[in-house]
């Protein structure tokens, strides 16, 4: 009968698998048990069916296996779709995200089931109760060896191969493997049995009440209250994880809290599974939110007697930044508000009961350091330090070169320090150099939350940088360098929080504050000064400008009606005009040091204090004192500094920087010359030798730098007048009408804004030399004398600007007539000459043809045909802008040629 069955096996193995085309073709393929059933036999047995239908083992084993993997893997719970979200309105778009707590634990089960098929392959405990539908493994070996897979009948019994039935069922796991062990070894003398679990069989279970898919499951029979859970997708938002029941005949037998296994690992109560067992899940009870500052933020639910201490608990205790004396509780009333609690939970002081709908908020504490100092600025090592009673700031900075950027002032320093509850501030000076040498003036005692700002002894980022490249720094100073670059990103933000406006200062409040201080002060009309103003990258990181914003917007702040801001500004004869902060017990010396120190060119007889008082009515006083006794012996009352009082520095008399002028060109020796304060030009003409043979003095050009820079910002707002012109007027027009392109007076505008001023200061020559007219020299002033021309140069609307061999015989029509004439688009009328020395001389319109008798043309001068601004819709800025043009191009041609 065996060999017959196992014939039958063979040819159906021999078709699905032999003829793999066939078998695709007919839909005819191995099952699962099929396999199963070849790979119980022998190997043997295997390898001889295998050869003599030309089975390949390597099939066989690769669909068993695949097979099993196939249904080890398939799962029968899925991830939960996620809901939609809802699409925002364009006002909740830009609204701040905030993170809601979410109900703890249900994320845990939130899954989506799939099938009724059991999804585990546990480990079988000794204390299993086998019944009906488990499988078990019984390895034969000794005399006789055998492998036999055996299910247990509805009967609970197991047959073996040449034994009788055995009755298994309500026995334990451990008990069965020693009833099948011994009767092995009774009944087969010299054999003995290895018995295994083989698949556990089913039951079928109903999950009810709040489940996420309530209704009837088949699960393992390992199966647990928490692989009820799962399987059904978990627990709905309403339903209750303190409260699962376990109910078996009607009964209520076990209780699992959830809460329990998440939080303490308890299992316990986590039973397993019989047949017929129901799961129900209540809806949820008591539930309270906690967040703030606790480990784990969450919705919790709550039994009755549980207090806000074991709620904390829940939550994984405070974090270390908590302050649980102020925790706050939002409590639903019955009038239909809310109403705000305050509880102290430090200590054993939590024993309130919560109430459902509370919501818990624990607070932070404040980031303010106690007992501590602050350093910023052009330090090494900026930080918060710590502070101990007696402290100094020699402390902080020991030494100066280690502790103290390159780029540092070493005679001004600040401690800002805060002096009552309203966190109003006053401001210490002091030296850093004499308080790192425990100079007692200067090397002050510190107090908590003290801040305490090192400037850099620049204003300007540019002449930092040049400082630090001519610098012989250290390795250690390099990287200090790089970091320092770094440091106006990452500290920008820092230097505006050290002081405390009382509400969100930012930056631009800082700035806004600081400058109405300087409006506001009275001093602000008395220190207005010539130098050039820098716009706020121009600034160095550290410079005074940017470090003392914050200071004047706060000292601003604090003024009231009896107590005056405290700042007072220095100008005159110092390194950093401007207002500054007013220190404590405040001097003449303590100011020049707060303004970067004085100039070479200051005067120390006599200095100047302007003062406001206000007895009845607001008035000025002004106070002379000497400035050298006041730097030397500052502690006189005399030599105080009051709130708004302006020092003026005042420069010694007549005192003058190097000043020089340069000479080039034909003189006997060209070069630059030192001049004093009201030389006259023909004294150096004399120092330099006289003209050479070949000078044309007539020609000559004188630059000024201060009519330079006139020219330029001239030129400049022509420049933008000229483009406004042609905006406001019918553009389009123009172009279209008039021969004049487009490309033309975006070339001139173009040019305009492109040309440098020359400073030409038009003179008589000869005249000067010979002593008939005075110029008195300035500095940078500048004198170039070209070499004797023989041309006549024709520019402007002329079909062929160039230069002509100068002959007295020619008259200016000539001229003109030899350059191709006028061009359709120039102004014949209006044409004018520039002489060589740069004056302009305009022909008698009235004698246009006998312009030659009117003016004598000579060599070296320039013919300018200028153009019709009729071409250009009638712009009155165009003809004057080309004008200036051609006589700044013709300067420049000259002194090029030298």
């Amino acid at each position: 009968m065996f060999v017959k069955l196992f014939r039958i096996f063979a040819s159906l193995l021999l078709l699905s698998l032999a003829l793999p085309s066939f078998s695709q073709a007919n839909g005819v393929t191995p099952t699962k048990q099929q396999i199963e059933q070849f790979k119980k036999l022998p190997k043997s047995q295997q390898t001889i069916i295998a050869n003599k239908y030309g089975i390949d083992m390597s099939i066989l084993e690769k669909q068993g296996t695949e097979s099993t993997q196939n249904t080890e893997n398939l799962d029968s719970v899925m991830p939960r779709e996620k809901a939609e979200k809802e699409e925002l309105t364009g006002e909740e778009k830009f609204k701040p995200k905030q993170d809601e707590p979410e109900p703890f634990g249900y994320e845990l089960f939130s899954g989506e089931p799939t099938s009724f098929t059991p999804s585990e392959n546990a480990l079988v405990p000794d204390s299993y109760i086998i019944g009906p539908g488990d499988t078990l493994t019984i390895n034969l070996y000794g005399k006789e060896s055998s492998t036999e897979e055996v299910t247990v009948d509805r009967e609970g019994r197991i047959a073996l191969q040449k034994l009788s039935p055995v009755t298994v069922t309500g026995m334990q796991y451990a008990e069965v493997v020693k009833l099948i062990k011994a009767k092995v070894k009774q009944e087969v003398i010299g054999t003995e049995a290895f018995v295994s679990m083989g698949k556990a069989r089913s039951i079928r279970i109903m999950v009810l009440g709040e489940s996420y898919k309530p209704g009837t499951y088949t699960v393992p029979a390992l199966a647990s209250i928490t692989h009820a859970l799962f399987v059904s997708g978990g627990i709905s938002e309403i339903g209750s994880l303190r409260n699962i029941q376990l109910k078996r005949a009607g009964k209520t037998i076990e209780t699992l809290d959830i809460y329990d296994l998440l939080i303490k690992g308890d299992s316990s109560s986590d039973v397993i599974l019989k047949p017929g067992d129901v799961v129900f899940i209540p809806p949820v009870g008591k539930q309270v939110t906690i967040d703030g500052q606790v480990r784990r933020p969450a919705i919790y639910e709550l039994k009755n007697n549980e207090t806000v201490g074991e709620l904390i608990k829940m939550a994984g205790g405070f974090k270390a930044s908590a302050f649980p004396e102020k925790t706050i509780v939002e409590r639903y009333t019955a009038n239909s508000f809310k109403t705000i609690l305050q509880f102290d939970l430090t200590g054993d002081n939590n024993n309130q009961v919560l109430k459902n709908g509370d919501s818990v908020k624990v607070p932070e504490s404040s980031k303010e350091l106690n007992n501590a100092v602050t350093l910023l600025g052009a330090v090494t090592y900026p930080g918060s330090y710590s502070w101990q009673k007696g402290d100094t700031i020699s402390r902080l900075i020991g030494a100066p070169k280690s502790d103290l950027l390159p780029i540092a002032d070493f005679d001004y320093g600040l401690i800002i320090r805060e002096v009552n509850s309203k966190r109003d501030i006053e401001v210490y000076q002091f030296s850093p150099l004499q308080a790192s040498q425990m100079n007692k003036y200067h090397d002050l005692e510190l107090q908590p939350r003290d801040t305490i700002v090192i400037f850099s002894r620049y204003q300007e980022k540019a002449n930092e940088e040049n400082a630090l490249n001519s610098m012989a720094l250290t390795e250690e100073q390099l990287k200090l360098r790089e970091r320092l670059k770094l440091w106006g990103e990452y500290e920008d933000k820092q230097f505006y929080e050290f002081v405390d406006l009382g509400s969100a200062l930012d930056k631009e409040l800082a700035e806004n504050l600081a400058e109405e201080t300087k409006k506001a002060s009275s001093i602000s009309e008395l220190l207005k000064s010539d130098s050039k103003q820098l716009k706020d990258e121009e600034y160095a990181v550290f410079s005074r400008e940017k470090l003392l914003q914050p200071i004047l917007a706060k000292l601003n702040q604090q003024a009231t009606y009896n107590q005056q801001v405290k700042v007072f500004g220095v100008r005159g004869e110092v390194r950093f005009e401007g207002i500054y902060p007013l220190p404590v017990n405040g001097t003449v010396s303590k100011a020049v040091a707060a303004a970067g120190g004085l100039k070479e060119s200051a005067y120390l007889a006599n200095a100047e204090i302007t003062r406001f008082t206000s007895n009845t009515e607001t008035s000025l006083e002004h106070v002379s004192i000497s400035l050298s006794e006041a730097l030397n012996n500052d502690m006189q009352d005399k030599f105080s500094i009051n709130s708004k009082d302006a020092l003026n520095i005042y420069p010694i008399p007549n005192w003058q920087k190097d000043q020089s002028i340069r000479i080039l060109g034909e003189v006997r020796f060209p070069g630059t010359y030192t001049i004093k304060k009201g030389e006259q030009l023909a004294d150096v003409l004399k120092r330099a030798g006289g003209f050479t043979n070949y000078a044309f003095p007539a020609g000559a050009v004188f630059t000024r730098e201060a009519i330079r820079i006139q020219e330029q910002q001239q030129l400049d707002k022509l420049s933008e007048d000229l483009r406004r012109d042609i905006a406001s007027k019918s553009f389009n027009n123009s172009i279209t009408d008039a021969s004049l392109s487009y490309s033309d007076m975006d070339n001139l505008l173009k040019d305009l804004a492109d040309v440098d001023a020359v400073g030409r200061l038009v003179l008589d020559l000869p005249a000067v030399e010979k002593g008939q007219i005075t110029i008195e020299l300035q500095d940078k002033d500048a004198l170039y004398i070209p070499s004797k021309r023989s041309n006549v140069s024709v520019i402007g609307e002329v079909s062929f600007a160039t230069s002509h061999l100068y002959d007295p015989s020619l008259s200016l029509d000539d001229y003109i007539r030899r350059s191709g004439g006028l061009k359709q688009r120039a102004d014949g009328e209006r044409i004018y000459i520039i002489k060589a020395s740069g004056l302009v001389e305009i022909p008698d319109e009235s004698s246009w043809f006998a312009v030659n008798d009117n003016i004598q043309l000579e060599a070296g001068d320039t013919i300018v045909v200028p153009l019709d601004s009729e071409y250009v819709d009638n712009l009155t800025l165009w003809s004057t802008a080309t004008q200036i043009l051609y006589q700044m191009g013709i300067a420049v041609a000259a002194i090029s040629s030298l």
